[in-house]
């Protein structure tokens, strides 16, 4: 485990730290608003609206619950929501890019909030792996130098999310150490609200959607329904509730129909009033 230097545990919350009332009054609108969202665009774009607002346009996040063993399992089960553009986007993902980061090392092993100052200090005394130096040196190149990451706590074994925030141009490393001092706590509840709020929406993505009545065949055999009953239920034929399981489990890419089941259930995309395909997700 790489603890960055500076970087606060989100179990052991803030200790010697004194209240910005004021600070927090402001920012209790904004943590209410994405706590009421119903859709994962509503919760992303208020609270990444905030994150600009410091400095921070350039926003990623991302979050699996199929995590297996060093990897974030099947790119299509996960969730990722950027601010950024297509280029960067199809470069990150490119060769599995974002996996040679150092920051998205330290979110792998840690769970808390950190500036990337120590990325700069690790580089420049040669303790960065090779391929994370050049990764480094590839983030500078399109002007990616300063940020911050929050790395959300493990509470499930195969579940994992991570924050990165990413300076605006102009914006130094001494700069986001000042923002970091005077706005951390604001930054991290917004970082939790907004994950919190997330994780129990529909995670719906182009590669991972039900139509309305592959969920709702789902959902009776959620209940415990026959074949027969949900053909009774939606008012169709036995052989076309089949098809509505086929294809279900097909866009989940499972075997059976209960492990479609359990796994609509895990993703939110069963029992959900408006699942709508997130459209910050790429």
């Amino acid at each position: 485990m790489r603890d960055a230097p500076g970087s606060i545990d989100l179990r052991r919350g803030f200790q010697g730290q004194g209240m910005r009332n004021m600070s927090q009054m402001s920012i209790l609108p904004l943590l209410n608003r994405i706590a009421a969202s119903q859709r994962i665009d509503d919760a992303w774009d208020r609270a990444t609206g905030y994150f600009a607002a410091l400095g921070f346009g350039r926003v990623n996040y991302g979050f699996t619950r199929f995590k297996h063993l060093k990897t974030i399992g099947d790119p299509d089960d996960a969730l990722f929501l950027t601010t950024c553009d297509a280029d960067y986007v199809k470069r990150y993902f490119q060769g599995s890019f974002y996996a040679k980061t150092p920051v998205f090392r330290w979110a792998e092993h840690n769970s808390g909030i950190c500036t990337w100052s120590w990325v700069r200090r690790a580089l420049e005394a040669g303790k960065l792996s090779a391929e994370e130096a050049e990764a480094v040196r590839q983030n500078a190149a399109m002007g990616i130098v300063a940020g911050i990451s929050v790395s959300y706590p493990e509470v499930l074994s195969r579940s994992k999310g991570a924050l990165g925030l990413i300076a605006d141009q102009g914006i130094s490393t001494e700069d986001v150490e000042k923002i970091f001092a005077e706005k951390q706590e604001e930054i991290l509840a917004v970082a939790n609200m907004m994950h919190l709020t997330i994780v129990h929406l529909p995670q719906l993505s182009r590669h991972r959607a039900l139509s309305p009545r592959q969920r709702e065949a789902l959902e009776w055999v959620a209940d415990g329904k026959t074949t027969q009953d949900v053909a009774l239920l939606m008012g169709v034929s036995p052989a076309m509730v089949e098809k509505h399981l086929r294809l279900a489990r097909e866009a989940l890419a499972v075997e059976t129909t209960a492990q479609a089941v359990a796994k609509g259930a895990l993703l939110n995309m069963i029992f959900q009033r408006i699942p709508e395909v997130a459209q910050a997700a790429r």
